[in-house]
């Protein structure tokens, strides 16, 4: 089952991701060891289900995590 938006922005807030706007959405972004700078939006309807095509373009695409890594940093 695919999260919600605000199950999404707990992910980014508990490990390490930067806000860096606040608009339309939420916008963070995180600065990897590597160099590579991943950069991801969350919806402010938090309670909103994440769309399981656009949840696996997120997760695989802009936070590069897997399921499991993911729900264990919500």
């Amino acid at each position: 089952m695919p999260p919600i938006f605000g199950d999404l922005k707990k992910y980014c807030e508990n490990t390490g991701w930067s806000m860096v706007r606040n608009t339309d959405h939420w916008y963070y972004e995180k600065l990897l060891q590597s160099g590579v700078l991943l950069r991801t939006r969350v919806s402010h309807s938090t309670s909103q289900e994440i769309p399981g095509h656009l949840w696996q373009k997120i997760k695989s695409k802009q936070i590069c995590v897997s399921e499991k890594e993911f729900w264990d940093n919500v």
